[in-house]
């Protein structure tokens, strides 16, 4: 029992400095940790339950946004090139890409304030820091395709200050969609509650388990009451596909695409006492397709190098997937048996698709992007669980904001899935974090993820302001 004792702490010591977990891409690499703005936290992409004729397309930025970080709150940096590529032929190219690049207005720079009385509309004069945005769709490869711009001069959602500053920031701040184009394409771009949970808190103690140890207590959203950016586009089927039609039917060879985000900065800054300049060609910096890839599949030292991969680079990450590191953890500390290697059944899920549901062709390249067959239907009763709880319209088919992704890939690293039916049994098939549902509640029209925090607001008891008093005021703001 000792040398077992002694085998996991080492194993997680291991894996803990090969694979910092931090929410799903959240500060998941060495280099992109210091470079929180251009962070991509987790990406989306699902047939729409409110239009299903449209794909929602969705991508994260900006991990652990608390959300009273005044008087310079959050927001898109103005130099980075935030893009959502889609592959559609299933070589591991983009073949169109939505940019959304960033211009920041300050009304009045004698303040410090971001806004200098309550705002009642977003075009109120007191809300003194904005932001628009430019959206452009490039078909083929992202930086030598066609170009078109199809919108600009967009205003971004601002900070939720708070319930004094924005006492009714959806009603009078209005949703931020902007329909763009005559066949409907929908835009958004700001802040929303971070859409990621898990108990992040569990992970970071030794792969601590809480469903499985049964000893520290129940399982809390580590992400609860934060906030993200999140730029999102909901776009026709048809409009994505490689011939320009609506996939017939979910067998259609035209129906599945591949989806991933990035996130690029100029090759060189230059600073100074009075700013700071930027130039020369983008340098990719960030990436997400597949939540988690990056953070317990891929080892610290080549995860920067990862970051800046263009996805048809994958193969090089091939013996990272066939001979994962979390298996083993979970067979030191739990006594679980998972499959041998090499682990095949992962290379289907997470680089080449799945045969007859969301493989693009009949040999993709292996590259890591989520995969949407768009001929899905939308569930009429979802499983936050997908396609392991009976609905092929979730993850790994495509991913929704519900869809519980800590829970699936962590049976999915067990074997607790039909590809390793030897392995498929209880307890590897019923692995989870404990937290099985989103902090705050998720929208039922586009963008879907669920509004910011405001910044007077940030979830648990508040103290009285009366000194001496101990009383707890649960919820609303402090009297």
């Amino acid at each position: 029992m000792r040398k077992l004792t002694c085998l996991a702490a080492a194993l997680i010591i291991g894996a803990v400095s090969l694979s910092p977990l931090k929410a799903s891409s959240h500060r998941e690499a060495p280099l992109i940790s210091q470079d929180p703005l251009a962070d991509n936290t987790d990406v989306y992409a699902f047939v729409s339950p409110e239009r299903p004729d449209r794909v929602v397309l969705a991508a994260n930025f900006i991990p652990l946004e608390f959300p009273s970080s005044g008087p310079n709150y959050w927001k898109f940096d103005d130099n980075v090139l935030y893009e959502i590529m889609i592959d559609n032929t299933g070589d591991a190219v983009e073949d169109i890409t939505y940019q959304f690049r960033f211009n920041t207005q300050v009304v009045n720079p004698n303040t410090f304030l971001y806004n200098t009385g309550q705002v009642t509309s977003i075009t109120d004069p007191d809300l003194n820091v904005r932001q628009f945005f430019t959206l452009t769709e490039v078909r083929g490869p992202r930086r030598t395709g066609t170009r078109t711009v199809i919108a600009q001069g967009l205003h971004v959602m601002p900070a939720h200050v708070g319930l004094n500053s924005m006492p009714n920031y959806l009603r009078d701040l209005g949703s931020g969609v902007h329909v763009l184009s005559t066949d409907g394409i929908r835009a958004f771009a700001g802040p929303r509650d971070d859409s990621f949970f898990v108990d992040l808190g569990a992970v970071f103690d030794l792969l601590q388990l809480r469903t499985l140890n049964g000893l520290t207590g129940s399982a809390v959203d580590g992400l609860g009451n934060y906030n993200v950016h999140t730029i999102a586009v909901e776009v026709p089927k048809s409009r994505l596909t490689r011939t320009g039609g609506a996939p017939a039917s979910a067998s259609d060879p035209n129906a599945t695409i591949g989806v991933w985000s990035t996130a690029s900065r100029p090759a060189t800054t230059t600073r100074t006492a009075a700013g700071a300049t930027s130039t020369g060609d983008f340098v990719q910096v960030s990436r997400l397709g597949m939540p988690l890839v990056n953070e317990v599949v891929i080892p610290i030292g080549v995860k920067d190098t990862f970051n800046g991969l263009e996805p048809t680079g994958d193969g090089a990450a091939l013996s990272f997937v066939t001979n994962p590191m979390v298996p083993p953890l979970l067979e030191a500390l739990f006594g679980l048996r998972t499959p041998p290697t090499p682990r095949n059944d992962l290379v289907t899920i997470f680089l080449t698709g799945i045969p007859g549901l969301n493989q693009i062709g009949t040999s993709p390249r292996p590259s890591e992007m989520i995969r949407l067959n768009m001929a899905v239907p939308p569930s009429n009763s979802p499983s936050r669980l997908g396609l392991l709880g009976g609905d092929n319209a979730g993850f790994p088919n495509g991913r929704r904001p519900a869809d519980d992704v800590v829970d699936i890939e962590l049976r999915a690293l067990a074997g607790g899935t039909p590809f390793t039916p030897a392995f498929n049994v209880s307890p590897n098939n019923a692995l989870g974090d404990g937290v099985d549902r989103n902090d705050a509640a998720f929208l039922t029209t586009f963008p879907f993820i669920a509004p910011p925090h405001p910044g007077n607001e940030v979830g648990g008891p508040r103290v009285n302001s009366n000194p001496g008093s101990t009383n707890l005021i649960p919820g609303g703001s402090v009297p």
